[in-house]
């Protein structure tokens, strides 16, 4: 890596160092044990798990947006709009802190989570872009992977001391997210200080490609049908993240309604063990990715969120906590190799002008699989449950078969994709 890349790489470490610290305290499986716990009684019993259900998957359905961010910042200067979004992020974490206990207050958390995830998918579409301009293919996977391993620490440390204050002290919300929220300010003041390479000719570029970006949703699935190789590889992403996305949710309810356990014992088995797990995975999952085309680290990769949520189902069937513990860290090391993938895969198809308008729409088909996903796995879980079946391990059974099928589909093209190249 060259020295220019290794100071913006150093810079951004420490950018992303302090981002964590205010993300942590609304990541989903985080805000919806809270959720769950502070507003029982307070409002319909079927409503809470809606909403719980909603939190924990508002990382996914916010990127629906990501062709309007994509948009937006067509031809504009990256690392001023980045920060921009970050500072409205701050906004909004910090108000999580006024929430009273009422059904307003339940309606006010979900408008800050939510809001924050639609502005944190901006940061998330953009960033890919300035990796791509400032680092060189054979290092972004292990510049990823260093990021991911200081959010993951910083992100399950937070979740734990969220936990471990909400124990003590259930009013420790109104201190907690406004701290939270000025580490967020110190993370976008030290990124407004990035610079991207070349980045007078990728705007020159891109103004020069208005055709490449549109504020019609629609139009962004254009790209499906001009690279047939990447419509394949998100279809089968489709598949395999469904399977994910759907279980957060029902997870967090089974452990609220079916295990005796504390809020860090929850927040602990939904979040923290997984989070752990990527940085110590993550090193592994980088040198992979380095080696090879993305289809063939997802064909590798994917089978161990079947694994997890065969292991997480058996587990809830057997009430066995020791294997929610051991399920959830297989999962942890299966997002050590998912966050490197979902950022950096697209690259292996676009173009770095293009870069952005691929991200785009790999975000937005993350959204909408993040606003069907979670919605299909209460689904399941509460048909399940009104019949009178083990509701809980089924749903993970269902989410373990989607996954599967998703793995089989990037085996497939895997081959296909290595015997086109020879």
């Amino acid at each position: 890596m060259k020295t220019s890349s290794k100071a913006q790489h150093t810079r951004e470490l420490i950018a992303w160092a302090f981002l964590p610290m205010m993300m942590g305290a609304i990541e989903g499986g985080v805000v919806g044990v809270l959720t769950k716990r502070m507003f029982d009684g307070v409002v319909e019993q079927s409503i809470l798990d809606w909403s719980v259900a909603a939190l924990a998957a508002a990382q996914g359905f916010a990127s629906i947006t990501s062709f309007l961010w994509a948009a937006l910042s067509h031809g504009k200067h990256k690392i001023r709009f980045i920060t921009a979004l970050k500072i409205v992020c701050v906004l909004l974490v910090g108000t999580v802190a006024l929430v009273p206990h009422t059904p307003f207050g339940l309606g006010l958390l979900l408008f800050c989570v939510i809001g924050t995830r639609v502005c944190y998918t901006g940061i998330v579409t953009l960033r890919t872009t300035v990796w791509q301009a400032n680092y060189p293919r054979t290092s972004r996977a292990f510049v990823a992977g260093r990021i991911a391993t200081v959010q993951a620490l910083v992100l399950a440390s937070v979740g734990f001391g969220v936990g471990e204050a909400m124990d003590l002290n259930e009013n420790a919300i109104r201190w907690v997210y406004p701290v939270a929220a000025s580490f967020g300010v110190l993370g976008a003041w030290i990124y407004s200080k990035m610079r991207v390479e070349g980045h007078r000719e990728i705007l020159q570029d891109e103004q020069g490609s208005p055709h490449h970006v549109s504020y019609l949703p629609w139009k962004t699935f254009d790209l499906l049908f001009e690279d047939r190789a990447f419509a394949k590889y998100m279809a089968c992403q489709f598949i395999f993240g469904v399977g994910n996305l759907m279980l957060t949710a029902p997870l967090v309810i089974i452990l609220s309604d079916q295990f005796s356990l504390s809020y860090l014992g929850e927040i602990l088995i939904v979040s923290t063990i997984p989070m752990l797990m990527i940085p110590l995975s993550t090193l592994f999952w980088a040198k992979l990715l380095d080696k090879m085309h993305v289809l063939s680290f997802r064909s590798i990769h994917s089978w161990f969120f079947v694994v997890s949520s065969l292991c997480i189902g058996i587990s809830i069937a057997t009430h066995s906590l020791a294997g929610l513990w051991v399920g959830a860290g297989i999962r942890g090391i299966g997002f050590g190799g998912g966050v490197l993938a979902w950022n950096l895969g697209h690259q292996d198809y676009a173009p770095v002008e293009q870069s952005g308008r691929y991200m785009g729409l790999h975000v937005t088909l993350t959204g909408i699989r993040g606003l069907f996903a979670p919605a299909f796995g209460m689904i399941v879980y509460s048909t399940m449950l009104s019949y009178g079946y083990q509701a809980g391990p089924i749903v993970f059974y269902v989410g373990a078969s989607l996954s599967a099928i998703g793995g089989i589909g990037f085996i497939l093209l895997a081959k296909a994709n290595l015997s086109s190249n020879k």
